[in-house]
């Protein structure tokens, strides 16, 4: 697989991506908190907004992506977040990047985000044989965790120690590079046949959400993916201040500490490449979504910025990251089995809609929860609720799943 330059160009071009993705979602929050001084309430919106189109777009994005090679969609995904951040940090200069500005650049990213990761979790579906689904996922998400170790503490850094504008444009550098090596894939890929009159886009959106519904194991993955992502964009606008307000971390420190996830999903990448095979597909989700979630219920617990709250920090973020990225890559490769290709981008689409077109209200729930009660109280009931995802998995048909999986049900 490696021996393939337009695979190397797809992996090195998804890996600066998100390297510049995850970086720009430390950069926006932390300069609206420690620039801005925005309370919890317009943290909630920041964040909501950044995520709201995957609730708006996401079907669209996969009838889209159906129709179209992967390559153009990621190429000018990547071109526009390239400028959306390019003009932020224009605009930081000048002194003119105020919230409202924030709340517009983090809107036109995370809409450009939704059709980026549509396309490329579709474009491996047709470069590589179905045998191969697994090895490609954990490179490719290995690539993510390596985005991950570096994104937020760069990210949190160039904040701390610089400034915005140079924080957000280094996501623009970073989105730049990930559209010329992304541009260089020559290979022409295997798009679904189409007919001379294709349905329209809304028969098409229809067809991806009846499939999806209509099986057992792709309705169980979105429902438990609703309740993790709901409940984990809560816990994350209590988390994001409760790190600099309560622990009294600087943006630096809170940028590390969430980059302890990248190695933890590093690690995560490649137990996913033997785990499911060795002791099932269903008893690897469940255990690992449990063990994962569960770690956020000692975060409240946390008091003060001393040497051992941190390496407390590091390592439930490196455990989070380990096991939740075991169930990424393994809910990816049973979705990815079990769909035909000429429904790959639509089902993913429809994965993303129902499985994270509740963050925008869940960051809302957080920022309202951490006004109402206060951090350690708001973290201590949405880390619970992230516990509702493992519930639901071991509940279903998931859960039964064995070291083989299921044949396509196309």
């Amino acid at each position: 697989m490696w021996r393939d330059g337009d695979f190397r160009r797809l992996w090195l071009g998804q890996t600066v991506s998100q390297l510049g993705e995850h970086a720009t979602l430390v950069v926006l929050p932390l300069f609206a908190v420690l620039t801005l001084d925005a309370g919890a309430g317009q943290l909630g919106v920041l964040r909501a907004v950044g995520q709201a189109p995957i609730l708006l777009l996401s079907l669209f994005a996969g009838a889209w992506v159906d129709r179209w090679r992967t390559r153009t969609v990621m190429v000018l995904t990547d071109a526009g977040r390239s400028l959306a951040l390019g003009a932020a940090a224009v605009a930081a200069l000048l002194g003119l990047l105020g919230l409202p500005s924030l709340l517009v650049v983090a809107f036109a990213v995370g809409a450009l985000s939704v059709f980026f990761d549509v396309a490329y979790q579709t474009s491996l579906v047709r470069m590589v044989t179905r045998e191969q689904l697994v090895r490609g996922n954990s490179a490719l998400e290995g690539s993510r965790s390596a985005a991950q170790i570096g994104g937020p503490a760069l990210g949190g850094a160039l904040v701390s120690a610089l400034s915005a504008p140079v924080a957000a444009a280094c996501g623009a550098v970073f989105f730049a590079l990930s559209f010329l090596s992304i541009r260089r894939i020559g290979r022409r890929e295997s798009v679904p046949k189409q007919s001379d009159r294709p349905p329209r886009v809304w028969r098409r959106i229809h067809e991806g959400l009846r499939f999806v519904a209509a099986d057992s194991l792709l309705r169980t993955v979105c429902l438990a993916s609703a309740a993790f992502q709901f409940f984990f964009a809560a816990v994350m606008t209590a988390y994001l201040l409760f790190l600099p307000r309560d622990l009294h971390l600087s943006g630096a420190v809170v940028g590390l500490a969430l980059a302890a996830t990248g190695p933890g999903a590093l690690l995560g990448s490649l137990l996913a490449a033997r785990l499911p095979h060795r002791f099932g597909h269903g008893a690897v989700l469940v255990c690992a979504a449990a063990l994962g979630d569960g770690v956020f219920l000692f975060v409240p617990a946390l008091r003060g910025s001393s040497v051992a709250t941190v390496c407390a920090l590091l390592t439930i973020n490196f455990v989070f990251g380990a096991f939740s990225q075991l169930v990424n890559v393994t809910v990816m490769a049973v979705r990815q089995t079990v769909t035909p290709d000429g429904m790959q981008g639509r089902a993913a689409a429809t994965i993303n809609f129902v499985g994270m077109g509740l963050t925008p209200l869940g960051s809302l729930l957080g920022g309202f929860l951490t006004a109402e009660w206060g951090t350690r109280t708001s973290l201590l009931v949405t880390a619970a609720g992230m516990l509702l995802s493992p519930a639901l998995m071991a509940l279903s048909p998931l859960a039964r799943l064995g070291r083989t999986l299921p044949a396509s049900r196309g």
